[in-house]
């Protein structure tokens, strides 16, 4: 039988309920249990644009915009047509992130202290940047173009809010505003956690406790932030 220095420091030991399921610790289980409860969250969202957005097929009067057109700017280039590049690059950015991520699991479970340290930085610097490029598209949206859309009553939109917006229908802006956000919201929520535990590795927390279990788990949380993403550029930014 274990004894009780193994019961508290091996991540894999049994707990409360009994032998630990599938191998893995209390805590990875929770993290796992809480994406899956996040992933429903998601997937409503995703699910409902899909109805709303098929709600507007066929109509000619005000009908869904294309978001080619809609998020086509880049910054330092205007009055070019890219189509989408800008998302493309804040995607890009979020995916390396969760490649340096990876890296500092890996260094982790190597215990090496100072390769954790480097990665969780740049793991860092890459969410903060893609949290900044957010800020700057959100910014774009919300103060919209030039020309503007005239409505019938001969009022100038521009840009969009949740009331009104010059690119189309209501709903396009506030779902939008809604599934951008809420994703943001995790990211940010992400490089919190992460300085958090960069911290913690910093002050040798984690080789006090012999393991870097807590390194894996943001893991996973940061690589299921980066997942999401990709549903959303595909279903809000690409369909």
């Amino acid at each position: 039988m274990a004894n009780s220095a193994t019961l508290t420091t091996d991540p894999r030991a049994q707990w409360g309920g009994g032998k630990s399921p599938f191998s893995v610790s209390y805590g990875k289980l929770m993290m796992w249990i809480f994406l899956l409860s996040d992933a429903f969250s998601f997937s409503t969202l995703l699910i409902s644009y899909g109805f709303i957005r098929h709600s507007f097929a066929g109509v000619t009067d005000n009908p869904w915009p294309s978001p080619d057109h809609v998020f086509n700017h880049f910054p330092f280039l205007h009055g070019m047509h890219l189509p989408l590049m800008f998302v493309s690059l804040m995607t890009f950015i979020l995916i390396a992130s969760s490649v340096t991520m990876v890296l500092a699991v890996e260094a982790g479970h190597r215990m090496a202290k100072g390769e954790v340290v480097k990665y969780m930085i740049m793991t860092i610097i890459g969410g903060a940047a893609f949290l900044g490029c957010q800020a700057w598209e959100w910014t774009q949206f919300i103060v919209g173009s030039e020309a503007g859309k005239t409505l019938a009553d001969g009022t100038v939109v521009h840009g969009a809010n949740l009331f009104q917006n010059e690119y189309g229908p209501v709903a396009f802006a506030d779902l939008f505003f809604i599934v951008t956000g809420f994703h943001g919201f995790h990211v940010f929520s992400g490089v919190v956690i992460n300085i958090i535990i960069l911290i913690q590795t910093m002050n040798g927390v984690f080789e006090k406790r012999g393991h870097y279990e807590m390194v894996e788990k943001v893991g996973l949380y940061w690589h299921f932030v980066d997942l999401v993403w990709v549903f959303v550029f595909t279903f809000y930014y690409l369909i």
